[in-house]
């Protein structure tokens, strides 16, 4: 059997097709040759695993590799420090390449630990045992914990963790692992330590030994390229290799999860579908923009896991909320609490020291959910619901149709509301009024950088044709014909003669319509609300 695209669990190379990640492994070592402690703290399914492992081959030359997975520890091996370390010294006893690698009278005392036959054991023991075999070995020691964070809620694994501290502060004097890496969602650096069991939290975090983490873990367009050249070499579907890649980040940012998401739906559901028969017609544009449909319409275990979060934390859905739709610039501040936890959970990134969303799909999720909210209760939405059919002739989505109904509606709705209040939400009324046109064959996303208070411009994919529909308010002429250049402009950008406008005017004398201007070559459909 070849090798197929994988989501779920960890990467191997001789069986799954893979970006190639030795340039990372490289960085990485580096930091272990200094003899750095440090936590690779990345959101859910960001290749944490994956890249473990793959780090564990490669220094296996130079250094003995102790790689451990927490979520293979129960709730019991962290109720007393007796049964941690019990459980710690099982799991590196089992682990096989580790077996000629322990000096005898280390695996003899590791041994002993993990029978429990020895009574009154505890961390300061452990590490002794520790430093004896650092003393002995062979290649020096890394250790290597993955879902570091499953165990940050337990004492045990702070005071665990409190010893690294003391054993990397001690290691000119008694001998110590060369590097610790941790791995996880939550960064264990800014845990805060419970000096006894009723004492409460104090700034000392255990882990403040930690050098900073800066490898680049997202996929690089040219890094998808590479893997997807691999799999063009096994199947011969003609598709462009660096367009496609250039497509796929565009649409992820370089989350590897959804990067190989992606890939597996275009080689696996895509193809073979009535409108793509073979690999060859799914590793197209169209095949892709299908494929991001499938994408936004499964429950998979990213998707969920990020509107938990949202739910856990309240503060979280205001940010995103600001950014979607208000048009709002939000700082870029790591002390900001919300913030901190939204990059944390890959919500969002850094650009510009300004936030924005981590990557075009996770908006679509986002508008999807927060909009989903509203449906029910919204007039916009229910006067799309009632007239989705006549939109839609032979397949084509007719999107001046759309624009001269949704003036139609938004005037007799909203009319008497004040102007500042639809500068708030008329855009996002508009995109009330077309989900339900769109759904279930379409997609929308909002292009980062026009989204201001000013200006959005949205992106309609629909059965392999694209629309670009500039919504803005009405600033006056001169601001109005700024407008038009720059949507001709992105007009070019997608190769389109046609592009839209909805301007929200909210002067006393306005009048509602929908006229076609000739600009150059191109033609704009504009709606005045």
């Amino acid at each position: 059997m070849g090798k197929i695209f994988n989501t779920s669990g960890d990467c191997r190379p001789t069986l799954h097709y893979m970006v190639n990640i030795e340039n990372r492994l490289a960085e990485i070592k580096e930091m272990v040759d200094r003899g750095d402690y440090f936590t690779i703290n990345r959101a859910r399914q960001y290749g944490k695993t994956t890249t473990l492992k793959a780090l564990g081959w490669y220094l296996r030359e130079d250094y003995v590799v102790v790689s451990l997975d927490f979520q293979r520890l129960s709730h019991q091996d962290f109720e007393t420090e007796n049964c941690f370390v019990k459980a710690l010294a099982r799991e590196i006893k089992r682990k096989p390449l580790l077996k000629n690698e322990l000096p005898h009278e280390t695996a003899g005392v590791l041994g002993t630990f993990a029978c429990g036959k020895m009574q009154g054991m505890g961390l300061a023991e452990l590490f002794e045992c520790f430093s004896e075999w650092c003393q002995e070995s062979a290649k020096p020691v890394v250790f290597m914990i993955d879902e570091a964070d499953s165990a940050t809620n337990n004492q045990v694994f702070l005071d665990f963790l409190a010893q690294i501290r003391g054993a990397y502060l001690e290691r000119d004097e008694i001998p110590a692992f060369q590097s610790v890496i941790l791995a996880g969602v939550c960064d264990v650096k800014n845990l805060k330590r419970k000096l006894r069991p009723n004492d409460s939290q104090r700034g000392n975090s255990p882990w403040n030994i930690a050098a900073d983490f800066l490898v680049d873990m997202s996929f690089s367009a040219a890094d998808i390229a590479g893997m997807l050249g691999e799999y063009e070499a096994d199947f011969c579907t003609g598709m462009d290799v660096e367009e496609m890649a250039g497509l796929i980040y565009e649409y992820t940012s370089g989350y590897p999860f959804l990067v190989s998401r992606i890939c597996k739906l275009m080689d696996e559901r895509v193809a073979g579908q009535e409108d793509y028969p073979d690999k060859s017609r799914a590793w197209t544009r169209e095949g892709l923009l299908e494929a991001v449909k499938i994408l936004l319409e499964e429950r998979n275990t990213l998707f969920e896991s990020l509107i938990h979060k949202l739910e856990d934390y309240p503060e979280l859905g205001t940010v995103l909320y600001q950014i979607l739709f208000t048009g709002k610039t939000v700082p870029y501040s790591p002390l900001n609490k919300s913030i901190e936890t939204a990059e944390m959970f890959g919500f969002i990134r850094n650009v510009g020291k300004n936030v924005v969303i981590a990557s075009r799909v996770f908006e679509m999720v986002l508008y999807d959910y927060f909009l989903s909210k509203e449906l029910l209760a919204n007039q916009a939405y229910d006067a799309g619901l009632v007239e989705k059919n006549r939109f839609i002739t032979g397949g084509h989505l007719n999107m001046r149709l759309v624009l001269e109904r949704f003036v139609v509606h938004f005037n007799d709705l909203y009319k008497d509301q004040d102007g500042h209040f639809l500068e708030e939400a008329g855009r996002r009324y508009f995109l009330l009024y077309l989900k339900p046109i769109i759904n279930g064959t379409g997609n929308y996303y909002i292009e980062a950088e026009t989204r201001n208070r000013e200006r959005t411009d949205v992106v309609v994919d629909y059965r392999g044709e694209q629309f670009v529909i500039e919504m803005k308010i009405w600033r006056g002429n001169a601001y109005h014909t700024r407008g038009e250049k720059q949507l001709t402009d992105y007009l070019d950008y997608y190769h389109l003669k046609k592009g839209y406008m909805v301007s929200f005017c909210f002067h006393q004398k306005k009048e509602p319509k929908v006229e076609e201007i000739l600009l150059g070559d191109k033609v704009l459909v504009e709606a005045v609300v």
